[in-house]
């Protein structure tokens, strides 16, 4: 995670800047993939340096996506926490503006100075206090998060004021709403991640039986590294490897 050089600074939570090590990171799997697609589906150096820039760009790209789906999943989390604590700093008495200063002081204590939440509620109690109003705060909040639970409290919010209702017990609802939102989330994640597992497992298990039969009978696959059909063979599989590797993806690729 990036590092944090200001609380006023907003996250863009639709965008991911790689550091220079996680950058070295997806390099270095990009070289690894590079070399083991090179070697299994060609045995050609001009193969490995052909994919070498592709399979980068590529795991470039995958390991932005997959922080920024991780930051997004982790700042719904701590959102649902604050929730319970801002419902139950309603209902104590406070007004919406002073329950978000006082459930600031709860969010630090459970996610310390750098937690995602604590950077959001930081900045939205300091634009409360130079008069800007609570709904568009949210509203903002919640179209750089993405989060459809924060776009949903400012109009519950907004909804609440105008009709002078019992905020304390409309926040608590809405609490209630987001945690049980939360918690099928977090049994998807639980019930997928054995399946993901096993993907894993299936997505290498063609490299393993080519190894296998390369080691235990040299030679077997010469002529479809030497010949212009066992390229072209070769050529195919790795297509229809990588469309299952693809499908497989999508198919646990569970969005609540």
């Amino acid at each position: 995670m990036q590092p944090v050089t200001a609380c006023k600074q907003q996250i863009d939570y639709g965008t991911y800047h790689l550091s220079f090590q996680e950058v070295l990171l997806a390099l270095g799997k990009g070289a690894a993939v590079s070399a083991l697609f090179a070697y299994i589906f060609y045995r050609s150096m001009l193969a490995f340096g052909f994919m070498l820039p592709l399979c980068c760009g590529i795991l470039i790209w995958r390991e932005r996506r997959q922080r920024l789906k991780r930051r997004k999943r982790m700042l719904a989390q701590q959102f649902k926490e604050a929730m319970v604590i801002l419902a139950a700093s309603l209902s104590a008495g406070y007004a919406v503006e002073n329950a978000m200063a006082v459930s600031l002081e709860e969010l630090r204590l459970l996610y310390g100075e750098q937690g995602l939440i604590v950077r959001e509620f930081s900045g939205m109690v300091q634009q409360i206090r130079t008069n800007r109003n609570v709904e568009q705060v949210l509203a903002e909040f919640a179209g750089r998060s993405g989060l459809e639970d924060v776009q949903n409290l400012a109009e519950v919010l907004g909804i609440g004021k105008r009709t002078g209702g019992d905020l304390g017990s409309i926040m608590r609802h809405t609490a209630e709403v987001i945690r049980d939102k939360m918690q099928v989330k977090e049994e998807i994640i639980t019930l997928t991640t054995s399946r993901q597992f096993e993907q894993k497992i299936m997505n290498m298990i063609p490299f393993f039986i080519i190894v296998y039969v390369e080691g235990s009978s040299p030679g077997f696959f010469d002529q479809m590294y030497c010949t212009g059909m066992g390229r072209v063979l070769m050529t195919m599989c790795l297509i229809l490897y990588l469309t299952a590797f693809w499908l497989s993806e999508r198919i646990l690729d569970i969005e609540v």
